[in-house]
């Protein structure tokens, strides 16, 4: 499902009109039926329930006078407060506003501070209250009056229900500055907005409904909209049954090279996830030192011991063996548990280089590209990255308060200007492609947030490589697969306590859903 930023809709609507010829109006009547219906789905009868509409001045207050409409010739009781004045509405908000102003005379000015009694009094009676106050095209803060509505909205115990975005939060971004409508049930139009999906906005969403309003498939389906959701139905194609006469070598050998003293676990556990994600073959290149622990931890994965510093570290007399182990894999998962020390620039160039099959790079191997990130650019080869905030802050340059700021937007600049599939790990996993298309997972949860968790990841990636997908493509199932293991984690175990080891657990009954047909237990997608 793709996602939208607010010019990207405006421009939906505009070619609407203009290219398919469909009224605005109708567009508006539409919009404001779909919302109804989910109003009465809430109340049930709306015969004698109360309900108050807040409209502001732009189309989104013309949605919420159709509403009100429709509400009223339901047998509503419906009070509608304009936070504007008429003569500076929209045009076809004010069609909409005339024709209510023709049925009933509850429509009260809600501009001044005086008439903020009015408003408490409906609120105190209300059974549902309509937030059509802001659309998609609001920025920053909301004004000192709209705040005090908006916290006397939130302050009451009945449902909401928000007209294409809560009124207060940007539909770009997510952010909220200040006071924001805290809705109950979101109808969206079209396509969703890509703040709804994401942080604080999601906060704010409750439900989110995603409502026809006749726009034609081909303005949903224009290949120049390139933020898409990662849900189930683009995930499940990719992970289809296995057939019966398949072998071992059918599903890929993977290459993990990593580990070092002291952090063994990080490489062996992005093998074991290889493993568990499906690679028939996974083969763990480690410091020669620490083999002896790494084969008593999986005895499924097979090893080999690499020539080392005096630190325990990858040594570069290991390049050749690293090399020929690259030759019978399928992909190479560099970097979990390599620690950062000199040589380890020296040795991702050189499997960059050398590397005629995929590479997905983590963890430490990150830290070592950040001294020459150019070395990414130009390469034959598909090539993963998968840095958290901090590491993609040392591989850019900015802050992590910036990257966190436009996470979006961040992961799509560097996937373009290095020619690479990054994975921006986080709150709302952001995968962005070397083509500028980027994919926003909603799986997952805070339990998350623990040591070896993006090991993890790294394994399921090269593992699903392993197994055939484009490695663009195995990142947006990696991630999905890895949010909803850690969400079935937390369905068993709860959040606070969540180990690394307990997504490698889950991550076989998650996958099994796809092979069984069915859903998984507590695991769903939150978008209808």
């Amino acid at each position: 499902m793709k996602l939208l930023y607010a010019h990207e809709m405006k421009e939906i609507d505009r070619k609407a009109t203009s290219i398919y010829g469909i009224p605005s109006l109708i567009l508006m009547e539409n919009a404001g039926l779909q919302a109804t219906e989910v109003v009465q789905e809430i109340l049930g009868s709306v015969v004698g329930k109360n309900v108050v509409i807040l409209a502001g001045k732009g189309n989104n207050g013309g949605d919420g006078f159709v509403v009100a409409r429709h509400l009223l010739n339901a047998g509503a009781n419906v009070d509608t407060f304009i936070m504007g004045n008429p003569g500076e509405f929209t045009p076809d908000s004010r069609t909409n506003f005339d024709i209510l102003s023709r049925m009933t005379s509850s429509i009260y000015p809600l501009y001044q501070e005086e008439q903020l009694n009015k408003l408490m009094l409906g609120l105190l009676g209300t059974d549902l209250i309509v937030d059509a106050i802001y659309g998609i095209g609001f920025k920053g803060s909301l004004g000192e009056l709209d705040a005090k509505i908006v916290r006397m909205i939130n302050w009451t115990r009945v449902p909401v229900v928000a007209v294409d975005i809560p009124s207060g939060v940007e539909a770009d971004t997510g952010k909220v500055n200040g006071e924001a409508i805290r809705a109950t049930h979101t109808v969206t139009y079209a396509l969703p907005k890509i703040g709804l999906v994401l942080e604080p906005g999601k906060d704010y969403v409750g439900t989110l409904s995603v409502a026809d309003i006749s726009i034609p498939r081909p303005l949903l389906e224009d290949p120049e909209l390139k933020t898409n959701l990662i849900g189930e139905a683009m995930v499940r194609p990719f992970l289809r049954p296995r057939k019966p006469e398949s072998h071992k070598g059918t599903y890929g050998h993977v290459l993990v090279v990593g580990g070092s003293q002291g952090m063994t676990g990080a490489a062996i556990m992005t093998a074991g996830t290889a493993l568990r994600s499906g690679a028939g073959l996974v083969t763990a290149a480690l410091p020669e030192s620490i083999l002896p622990v790494a084969e008593g931890a999986m005895v499924e994965v097979m090893t080999r011991a690499l020539p080392e510093t005096g630190q325990a570290t990858i040594a570069l007399e290991a390049l050749p063996t690293i090399e020929n182990l690259m030759g019978t894999a399928s992909v190479c998962a560099i970097g979990p548990g390599m620690s950062q020390y000199p040589e380890a620039h020296a040795i991702i160039r050189f499997v960059l280089e050398r590397a005629g099959i995929p590479v997905v790079i983590d963890a430490d191997g990150l830290n070592a590209l950040a001294s020459d990130i150019g070395i990414l650019r130009n390469r034959q080869i598909p090539v993963v990255l998968t840095p958290h905030p901090g590491e993609m802050a040392r591989l850019t340059g900015m802050s992590v308060e910036e990257i966190q700021a436009n996470r979006i937007a961040v992961a799509r600049s560097a996937a373009l200007d290095w020619g690479v599939t990054v994975v921006l790990k986080g709150n709302k996993t952001v995968v962005a492609n070397a083509h500028g298309e980027v994919y926003v997972n909603i799986t997952g949860n805070p339990g998350m947030a623990t040591a070896g968790s993006g090991d993890v990841l790294c394994g399921i990636i090269a593992g699903l490589v392993a197994q055939g997908l484009r490695p663009a493509d195995a990142a947006c199932v990696g991630v999905y697969l890895h949010g909803l293991s850690g969400d079935a984690a937390a369905h068993m175990k709860g959040e606070r306590g969540i180990i690394a080891g307990d997504l490698i657990n889950c991550l076989p009954a998650v996958m099994k859903q796809y092979d069984a047909g069915t859903q998984f237990i507590g695991v769903q997608d939150t978008i209808n």
